[in-house]
């Protein structure tokens, strides 16, 4: 097979990109959107955010419709079905045989079901569960991180198979616990792993694009390290008027704890362990890429007051620099916060404790286990005024993760993918957020290829108010995905 210059299989039919870009559009405007329509409607929140997943069964039902629309599509060979175990969150295994003779290596798909919670800020007429279609794009959570991810990977088998395209065996692991950091997975991927193969290729579809002009290659992933930080100092709320000035206050003592983590002028983080050397091939990419999209990098974000007359200003406008800041570098946020009663509710008392929840972005190699190691000592060691000082680690710190070398079969498939169905040229860059299977898989198929892509461009705002999914880019993704498959080995 040959789809002009890329890697050939003999005796292979031969893809038609047309009639591929002709199939994926039927099923996405017949069927995909009409099933994600159903989706979003369903708070399917991780298990993170809805303790009670298991008892309110809105996890059960969206693994249960994906499986029951799997079951119906046109894939040779196709089988399906939820594994568990015990206490864990569910997962969707699928296999499809390989219908190329000769081929030995599986390509691994992967996405989830499992959403983020509401958050707040909607427009008035969206809502986290109220899925609405407008301007090519379906707005509701969950619908782009990552829903669309077990339509897509079977939609693009059935476009190879309903031309006689072979391709090598195909199998994919779809769970319901990547937004509460992945901690059901593992588990899984041992229970699996005889199943899975030998790994020669694996396609996730959970990352981010630059622009929805081009197919982008994600090359990197931060790590993440998660907890809450609690300082307490009293038993009881007493009159900040009468005791103000002798009891220390628990917000002072916090931000003076945050201090000897972060530059609170700077935002950069102080301890040297959270930093990596950057590859100079990701240097590079990220200069690319800030050619492509310049101050677009930072000037798509929702900056409070606009553009133009007095806008809040990033941390660095040059758009290198930012790329990096973003996806090389360690960020920390303060994600919640408890013990500080609402703004109407608040009255002169000195709070006894106060809570923050910790989330800390790591550079892609700094490895998790001692990063969460060193934080709680940082934190905890000598506390200010000896107050009651407690940092508690969230399960599922994830390391980062850096692709393996693109080889010649995988680059080139992937450019000619993008030239075909995007015209234009694929690109690359890092992306800030964490998939905690990547690493996962590169450590236990050390010799696997990696397409890591999604649909989560400008705007998209997953974890945030109005997340959308952008229609006409997620069906150029499906097309490019199934023209990868076509020539995996």
């Amino acid at each position: 097979m040959t789809t002009g210059g890329g890697m050939q299989h003999d005796e292979a039919v031969q893809l038609d990109s047309a009639a591929l870009r002709d199939f994926v559009e039927r099923k996405w405007n017949d069927e995909i959107v009409p099933a994600l329509t159903d989706y979003i409607a369903i708070p399917a929140k991780s298990p993170m955010f809805d303790h009670d997943w298991a008892r309110h069964g809105f996890i059960e039902r969206v693994v249960t419709d994906a499986v029951d629309w799997v079951k119906t599509q046109p894939v040779k060979g196709l089988k399906v079905e939820i594994v568990r175990l015990a206490g864990r969150t569910p997962v969707i295994f699928f296999e499809a045989p390989a219908t190329r003779s000769g081929s030995t290596e599986t390509v691994v798909l992967y996405g989830h079901l499992d959403k983020q919670p509401e958050f707040e800020g909607w427009r008035n007429d969206l809502g986290p569960w109220t899925p609405k279609f407008e301007n090519d794009k379906l707005y509701g959570r969950g619908g782009a991180d990552d829903g669309y991810a077990t339509y897509a990977s079977i939609t693009a088998l059935a476009a190879l198979d309903a031309q006689g395209v072979e391709r090598p065996r195909c199998v994919g692991i779809i769970e319901t616990c990547e937004e509460s950091g992945s901690y059901d997975l593992l588990p899984y991927i041992d229970a699996l792993r005889d199943r899975l193969g030998e790994v020669g290729l694996v396609i996730c579809l959970d990352s981010g694009a630059g622009n929805y002009d081009q197919l982008w290659l994600t090359t990197s992933l931060r790590g993440l390290v998660g907890g809450d930080l609690e300082v307490q100092v009293l038993d009881e709320g007493i009159h900040s008027g009468g005791y103000g000035g002798i009891a220390p206050s628990t917000f002072r003592i916090m931000r003076q704890l945050l201090e000897r983590l972060e530059d609170a002028s700077t935002g950069d983080l102080l301890p040297k362990n959270f930093h990596c050397e950057i590859p100079l091939l990701r240097q590079r990419e990220a200069a690319v890429t800030a050619n492509i999209l310049g101050d677009d990098v930072w000037k798509k974000l929702p900056w409070s007051c606009g553009q133009d007359g007095g806008s809040v200003l990033p941390t660095t406008t040059d758009p290198h620099e930012a790329l990096l800041n973003s996806t090389w570098r360690p960020s920390l946020t303060v994600t919640g916060a408890a013990g500080l009663p609402a703004l109407a509710d608040a009255g002169n008392v000195l709070a006894p404790r106060t809570a923050f929840k910790l989330s800390l972005r790591l550079p892609p190699l700094v490895e998790a286990t001692a990063a969460v190691a060193q934080l709680k000592s940082l934190l905890e060691l000598d506390p200010p005024y000896n107050a009651r000082v407690t940092f508690k680690p969230e399960a599922g710190a994830a390391t980062g993760w850096n692709a393996p070398d693109l080889a010649p079969w995988l680059a080139g498939s992937l450019s000619e993918a993008s030239r075909r169905h995007f015209g234009a040229d694929v690109a690359f860059m890092g992306q800030g957020g964490t998939i905690p299977l990547m690493n996962t898989l590169k450590e236990g198929f050390p010799r696997s290829q990696f397409m890591v892509c999604g649909v989560l461009g400008p705007k998209s705002n997953a974890h945030g108010p109005n997340e959308f999914l952008h229609v006409p880019y997620a069906k150029k993704l499906t097309a490019s995905v199934a023209e990868v498959i076509a020539l995996a080995p």
